[in-house]
Protein backbone atom coordinates (compact mmCIF):
# COMPACT_ATOMS: atom_id res chain seq x y z
CA UNK A 1 0.00 0.00 0.00
CA UNK A 2 2.98 2.04 0.83
CA UNK A 3 4.16 1.81 -2.82
CA UNK A 4 1.03 2.42 -4.22
CA UNK A 5 0.71 5.75 -2.68
CA UNK A 6 4.37 6.73 -3.65
CA UNK A 7 3.72 5.86 -7.01
CA UNK A 8 0.87 8.12 -6.96
CA UNK A 9 2.52 10.54 -5.30
CA UNK A 10 5.19 10.64 -8.13
CA UNK A 11 2.78 10.81 -10.57
CA UNK A 12 1.20 13.87 -8.68
CA UNK A 13 4.60 15.19 -8.46
CA UNK A 14 5.62 14.71 -11.90
CA UNK A 15 2.06 16.53 -13.05
CA UNK A 16 2.71 19.05 -11.08
CA UNK A 17 6.22 19.27 -12.30
CA UNK A 18 5.67 19.49 -15.88
CA UNK A 19 2.67 22.29 -15.36
CA UNK A 20 5.58 24.26 -14.21
CA UNK A 21 4.93 24.40 -10.49
CA UNK A 22 8.02 25.43 -8.84
CA UNK A 23 6.92 23.92 -5.26
CA UNK A 24 6.95 20.30 -7.42
CA UNK A 25 10.35 21.51 -8.34
CA UNK A 26 11.54 22.35 -4.53
CA UNK A 27 10.35 18.73 -3.34
CA UNK A 28 11.54 16.90 -6.21
CA UNK A 29 15.33 18.90 -5.27
CA UNK A 30 14.53 17.92 -1.63
CA UNK A 31 13.72 13.86 -2.93
CA UNK A 32 16.88 13.76 -5.57
CA UNK A 33 19.82 16.13 -4.54
CA UNK A 34 21.98 13.94 -2.61
CA UNK A 35 21.11 11.20 -5.01
CA UNK A 36 22.52 13.68 -7.89
CA UNK A 37 25.45 14.77 -5.60
CA UNK A 38 26.22 11.32 -4.53
CA UNK A 39 26.57 9.92 -8.14
CA UNK A 40 28.32 12.99 -9.04
CA UNK A 41 31.07 13.06 -5.94
CA UNK A 42 31.63 9.31 -6.79
CA UNK A 43 32.34 9.43 -10.61
CA UNK A 44 34.44 13.04 -10.27
CA UNK A 45 35.83 12.92 -7.09
CA UNK A 46 35.54 16.31 -6.28
CA UNK A 47 33.29 18.30 -4.08
CA UNK A 48 32.94 21.48 -6.09
CA UNK A 49 32.41 19.47 -9.63
CA UNK A 50 29.50 17.62 -7.60
CA UNK A 51 27.94 20.25 -6.61
CA UNK A 52 28.53 21.92 -9.98
CA UNK A 53 26.89 18.95 -11.40
CA UNK A 54 23.87 18.75 -9.08
CA UNK A 55 22.90 22.26 -9.95
CA UNK A 56 23.28 21.96 -13.53
CA UNK A 57 21.31 18.30 -13.18
CA UNK A 58 18.23 20.62 -11.60
CA UNK A 59 18.45 23.02 -13.90
CA UNK A 60 18.63 21.16 -16.71
CA UNK A 61 15.33 19.78 -15.56
CA UNK A 62 13.58 22.97 -14.74
CA UNK A 63 14.61 23.96 -18.48
CA UNK A 64 13.42 20.56 -20.08
CA UNK A 65 10.08 19.85 -18.04
CA UNK A 66 7.93 20.25 -21.45
CA UNK A 67 9.77 17.20 -22.63
CA UNK A 68 9.36 14.97 -19.69
CA UNK A 69 7.28 12.01 -20.25
CA UNK A 70 6.33 10.08 -17.35
CA UNK A 71 5.16 7.47 -19.46
CA UNK A 72 8.58 6.91 -20.41
CA UNK A 73 10.30 7.26 -17.31
CA UNK A 74 9.07 8.34 -13.24
CA UNK A 75 11.01 11.57 -12.03
CA UNK A 76 13.88 9.82 -10.23
CA UNK A 77 14.90 7.92 -13.38
CA UNK A 78 14.71 10.71 -15.76
CA UNK A 79 16.65 12.97 -13.25
CA UNK A 80 19.32 9.76 -13.17
CA UNK A 81 19.81 10.09 -16.92
CA UNK A 82 20.10 13.82 -16.42
CA UNK A 83 22.79 13.24 -13.73
CA UNK A 84 24.98 10.87 -16.05
CA UNK A 85 24.99 13.06 -19.40
CA UNK A 86 25.87 15.63 -17.29
CA UNK A 87 28.65 13.79 -15.37
CA UNK A 88 29.60 12.90 -18.51
CA UNK A 89 29.99 15.88 -19.94
CA UNK A 90 32.17 17.12 -17.05
CA UNK A 91 34.28 14.85 -17.42
CA UNK A 92 34.67 15.85 -21.19
CA UNK A 93 35.17 19.63 -19.70
CA UNK A 94 37.79 18.23 -17.30
CA UNK A 95 39.75 16.38 -20.01
CA UNK A 96 39.95 19.27 -22.40
CA UNK A 97 40.93 21.44 -19.93
CA UNK A 98 43.54 19.45 -18.92
CA UNK A 99 45.20 18.62 -22.32
CA UNK A 100 44.86 22.67 -23.09
CA UNK A 101 46.80 23.04 -19.73
CA UNK A 102 48.96 20.50 -20.74
CA UNK A 103 49.88 22.11 -24.36
CA UNK A 104 50.23 25.49 -23.06
CA UNK A 105 53.05 23.86 -20.58
CA UNK A 106 54.55 22.19 -23.22
CA UNK A 107 54.62 25.77 -25.39
CA UNK A 108 55.57 27.66 -22.43
CA UNK A 109 58.59 24.87 -21.96
CA UNK A 110 59.75 25.08 -25.54
CA UNK A 111 59.33 28.52 -25.49
CA UNK A 112 61.22 28.80 -22.27
CA UNK A 113 64.26 26.48 -23.89
CA UNK A 114 64.62 29.02 -26.49
CA UNK A 115 64.41 32.29 -24.87
CA UNK A 116 67.26 30.77 -21.94
CA UNK A 117 70.21 32.26 -24.31
CA UNK A 118 67.98 35.40 -25.42
CA UNK A 119 66.59 36.20 -22.05
CA UNK A 120 69.89 36.91 -20.08
CA UNK A 121 71.23 39.05 -22.94
CA UNK A 122 67.32 41.02 -23.02
CA UNK A 123 67.92 41.53 -19.40
CA UNK A 124 71.28 42.32 -19.05
CA UNK A 125 70.69 45.07 -21.73
CA UNK A 126 67.08 45.87 -19.98
CA UNK A 127 69.35 46.71 -16.86
CA UNK A 128 71.90 48.53 -19.15
CA UNK A 129 68.94 50.83 -20.84
CA UNK A 130 68.01 51.37 -16.94
CA UNK A 131 71.15 53.06 -16.08
CA UNK A 132 70.70 55.63 -19.55
CA UNK A 133 69.40 59.34 -18.46
CA UNK A 134 65.57 59.48 -18.92
CA UNK A 135 65.70 60.79 -22.74
CA UNK A 136 67.81 58.45 -24.02
CA UNK A 137 66.32 55.34 -22.14
CA UNK A 138 62.96 56.51 -23.37
CA UNK A 139 64.28 56.75 -26.95
CA UNK A 140 66.10 53.73 -26.76
CA UNK A 141 63.33 51.86 -25.25
CA UNK A 142 60.57 52.84 -28.21
CA UNK A 143 63.44 51.38 -30.54
CA UNK A 144 63.85 48.42 -28.89
CA UNK A 145 60.67 47.11 -27.53
CA UNK A 146 58.00 48.96 -30.06
CA UNK A 147 60.42 48.46 -32.81
CA UNK A 148 59.79 52.30 -34.18
CA UNK A 149 62.33 53.40 -37.05
CA UNK A 150 64.08 56.84 -36.46
CA UNK A 151 61.90 58.68 -38.10
CA UNK A 152 58.73 57.50 -36.05
CA UNK A 153 60.65 57.99 -32.51
CA UNK A 154 61.13 61.58 -33.90
CA UNK A 155 57.07 61.89 -34.98
CA UNK A 156 56.08 60.05 -31.71
CA UNK A 157 58.74 62.14 -29.10
CA UNK A 158 57.83 65.32 -31.63
CA UNK A 159 61.94 65.88 -31.91
CA UNK A 160 64.04 66.77 -34.96
CA UNK A 161 65.03 63.27 -36.38
CA UNK A 162 69.08 64.31 -36.21
CA UNK A 163 68.51 64.53 -32.48
CA UNK A 164 66.62 61.22 -32.20
CA UNK A 165 69.92 59.71 -34.36
CA UNK A 166 72.26 61.38 -32.07
CA UNK A 167 70.69 59.53 -28.97
CA UNK A 168 70.78 56.40 -30.39
CA UNK A 169 74.49 56.25 -31.65
CA UNK A 170 75.70 57.53 -28.03
CA UNK A 171 73.22 55.21 -25.98
CA UNK A 172 74.28 52.09 -28.38
CA UNK A 173 78.10 53.11 -27.88
CA UNK A 174 77.37 53.31 -24.31
CA UNK A 175 76.59 49.80 -24.18
CA UNK A 176 78.41 48.43 -26.26
CA UNK A 177 81.01 50.01 -23.77
CA UNK A 178 79.47 48.73 -20.60
CA UNK A 179 78.65 45.28 -22.70
CA UNK A 180 82.23 44.54 -23.37
CA UNK A 181 83.62 45.43 -20.46
CA UNK A 182 81.10 42.70 -18.92
CA UNK A 183 82.32 40.45 -21.09
CA UNK A 184 86.11 40.94 -19.76
CA UNK A 185 85.63 40.24 -16.81
CA UNK A 186 83.72 37.06 -17.41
Amino acid sequence: MTELLQDDDQASLAADFKSGDEQAMAVMYERWASLVYSMALRSLGDTTEAEDVTQKVFVAAWLAKDRFDPERANLSAWLVGITKHTIADSHARLARERRDREAIMDALDREVAVWSDDLADRLLIADELARLPETPRRIMQLAFYDRLTHAQLANRLEMPLGTVKSHIRRSLDRLRTRLQGDDDTL
